[in-house]
């Protein structure tokens, strides 16, 4: 498996001269902290076997949220917290797109625009919730923020998943929409969507004493599919909710110039490979890199994390037991004594190395330490 470190450390000199102008200190601290992930020039920690007294040091993970070597964990307990607010209802898969004309606005303003992105989506499911006759409530739904494609080109959108149920607070009611007898489901019409949203973004950027584009589309992209209990959509907006854009997996050849990687054709549903320069290949990864402090994923409505105990009397009213994520949910690698083979424990953390650099050495693939 090539590790994007090895990458970064081959193109990095290239990589800067050609993107230097582009790159803002979220992007430079990014390219330092998985460039030295688990390598000879990172911060050490000390493991002692349980079994014997053999010790060794290991190099940290860096930590960083868009590291693909990293935070498999903390994924995972994502998972497992959304999966404990499912409740008895069909869920929903909806995309809000930002269009295209719109992207150097984001670019130039990431926090303000994937804000107003992730809000002007929930106002809008909310308005449309309160106008359903059959919920006529406030709904919940588990936002994420997306800015690549399959192929890691830019391309800001929101995923919204939400099931078809609604509290009404005034007359303490719970509310689910009857499930629709036309193929897939349905919850509220996509175009109808995509107008409100349109114009909710639009009053928002100006609000924000943001300029909008000279040009820019009439009209906007909005989906909306049923996913059934929600399960699948979850795993798969989690997968690399904090480890990048790309899996080190899919990073099949690194040259003296070239990268490839590959990907899966949304339409055609096959791999796909793409070929492009070591420093291009860089700047795919790093232009995603989201301003510091910024939550990708938000939680909104009766799913937000105030709301639990109103999840808990849900689930004891409506007798529903929530599915548990255990099934997904893979336990840190351990590290083995390559003594006797036990388990080893973790005694002393962030030993400072006097290296200056190195290959990665990796340790444990799939959990961050």
């Amino acid at each position: 498996m090539i590790r994007l470190a090895q990458v970064i450390d081959t193109f990095e000199a290239d990589f800067l001269a050609q993107y230097r102008d582009r790159l803002t200190s979220d992007h430079h601290r990014a390219l330092a902290a998985m460039k030295q992930c688990r390598t000879e020039a990172s911060p050490k920690m000390q493991v002692q076997c349980t079994e014997c007294d053999h010790r060794k040091l290991v190099p940290h993970s860096c930590g960083h949220r868009h590291c693909p070597h990293c935070q498999h964990h903390e994924s995972q307990q994502w998972l497992e917290r959304q999966m404990q607010k499912q409740v008895p209802a069909e869920y929903f898969l909806l995309t809000f797109t930002l269009p295209s004309e719109f992207r150097a606005l984001s670019w130039a303003h990431p926090r303000v625009v994937y804000d107003l992105l992730m809000r002007c989506a929930w106002e809008t499911v909310r308005t449309f919730s309160h106008n359903d006759k059959q919920l006529q409530g406030t709904p919940g739904a588990i936002a994420v923020l997306h800015t690549n494609t399959r192929r890691l080109d830019y391309h800001p959108h929101v995923h919204l998943i939400m099931p078809a149920a609604a509290v009404d607070g005034q007359r303490k009611q719970w509310r689910t929409k009857r499930r629709s007898k036309a193929k897939g489901g349905y919850l509220f019409n996509h175009k109808a969507l995509a107008k409100v949203f349109r114009a909710k973004l639009l009053a928002s950027i100006e609000a924000a004493g943001l300029t909008l584009p000279d040009h820019y589309p009439m009209t906007w992209v909005v989906d909306c599919k049923s996913v059934g209990t929600g399960e699948k959509a979850l795993i798969y907006l989690g997968r690399y909710l904090y480890r990048g854009v790309i899996a080190e997996k899919d990073i099949l050849a690194c040259t003296a110039s070239q990268v490839s990687f590959r990907y899966r054709n949304g339409k055609t549903v096959k791999l796909e490979r793409r070929t492009v320069s070591g420093a291009q290949f860089l700047w795919l990864v790093l232009q995603h890199v989201l301003p510091k402090g910024f939550r990708r994923a938000r939680n909104f409505g009766f799913l937000h994390p105030n709301c639990k105990r109103l999840i808990d009397l849900l689930h004891v009213l409506l007798r529903f037991a929530p599915g548990r994520a255990a099934a997904w949910v893979k336990q840190r690698a351990p590290i083995l004594c390559a003594c006797c083979g036990a388990v080893m424990m973790i005694v002393r953390t962030r030993i400072r190395s006097g290296c200056s650099g190195g290959m990665p050495t990796p340790i444990a693939p799939e959990g961050a330490h």
